[in-house]
């Protein structure tokens, strides 16, 4: 009796496997924040005001789904830009079917944490930085749940570069919705769990 083949061995990546349209993707995902930027300006900042996460209410739950493609202003999406092109490009190493997982458990989980915790009548919380966070924390972590030296190299070199941006999860500078950034840490890290059996080695 003939013993089953074994498994093909899947290699844990770093980089997109089709990196050119990867990049494509993310240079037309970050046109679309600038496009709606622009529609907000027109529209005297309308779109933040009635699409933002009001905490706590009802009608601001809807934020959840849109908060993170509005901005304060343009000096805030292009604080935003870079990490958003980097992390959103490297975090489709894993195919863009991860990708899109990755992406909703971040969105939806970190939004989530902000209207619950965000501080009943403190306004409304907009921008990317959650994603952005939870990208980082994804990439920082998912070598170590997946044993990936390639990986862990790869965070190590994220974190050296980034880490710093890290702080923007504790309280305390006036303005910055450091809950985004803390939900959307922390939602960054259970995807990196989420999907560390899809990336360890078989």
């Amino acid at each position: 009796m003939a013993a089953p083949a074994p498994a093909p061995r899947r290699t844990a990546r770093v980089l997109p496997r089709n990196p050119i349209g990867s990049a494509l993707f993310m240079l037309l995902f970050t046109a679309g924040l600038y496009i709606v930027e622009a529609v907000d300006v027109v529209m005297g900042g309308a779109l933040d005001h009635n699409f933002g996460i009001e905490p706590l209410q009802t009608g601001g739950l809807d934020g959840v789904l849109f908060a993170p493609l509005l901005h304060a202003d343009w000096a805030h999406l292009v604080a935003n830009t870079l990490p958003f092109l980097v992390f959103g490009f490297l975090a489709m190493a894993g195919g863009f079917r991860q990708f899109v997982m990755v992406t909703a458990t971040i969105w939806l989980l970190g939004g989530l944490g902000v209207w619950l915790t965000g501080g009943f009548g403190s306004g409304y919380h907009i921008g990317a930085s959650g994603l952005i966070f939870g990208w980082l924390v994804f990439l920082l972590t998912r070598g170590f749940f997946a044993r990936s030296g390639l990986q862990i190299l790869l965070a190590v070199g994220l974190f050296l570069v980034w880490g710093g941006i890290l702080f923007g999860v504790l309280p305390g500078q006036p303005g910055i919705s450091w809950q985004s950034h803390l939900f959307g840490a922390l939602a960054g890290l259970l995807a990196a769990r989420l999907v560390a059996r899809a990336d360890r080695p078989a």
